[in-house]
């Protein structure tokens, strides 16, 4: 699931509080949400390293106070990721977490090779991975939302 997130990454605003306040990088946004057991992150443009870093900072902080939580990306124009962001060091980290603190992991808009990758690792992980096209949104959203973790 976390290989997806590392893959996907692009231009967005890396936010470092619930409220969406914090740092603002090239690929990746931390959209806000009314509950903190959800990260959200829209994700457009080419991830670089320090995209990836902190958004595994903020996975992590979520992991450090939540048992279990849910994660959705929004890719609107993922144009890839520098070869420094898909082997960092936090990134992998913070997927080997997400096997036990991942509830529901949702991605909206990914390109074919990512939904091929994300679909079949939800058949190989405890977390629950569904993809959505960028039409889908609202259902996305809808889906995440559902039964949320207490």
């Amino acid at each position: 699931m976390w290989a997806a997130v590392s893959e996907l990454a692009g231009a967005m605003t890396v936010s470092y509080g619930p409220e969406g306040e914090g740092l603002t990088t090239a690929a990746i946004r931390r959209l806000p949400q009314p509950r903190p057991t959800l990260l959200a992150f829209q994700i457009a443009g080419k991830i670089a390293k320090a995209d990836i870093e902190g958004m595994a900072r903020q996975v992590d902080e979520a992991f450090d106070a939540h048992d279990r939580i849910d994660m959705m990306l929004i890719m609107t124009d993922f144009e890839g990721m520098d070869a420094g962001a898909v082997f960092d060091r936090d990134a992998l980290a913070a997927q080997v977490r997400s096997v036990r603190h991942v509830r529901k992991y949702a991605v909206v808009g990914a390109p074919a090779w990512a939904r091929a990758m994300i679909e079949f690792s939800d058949f190989l992980s405890p977390v629950e991975a569904k993809t959505f096209d960028l039409a889908e949104e609202a259902v996305a959203w809808a889906w995440i939302n559902e039964d949320e973790p207490e």
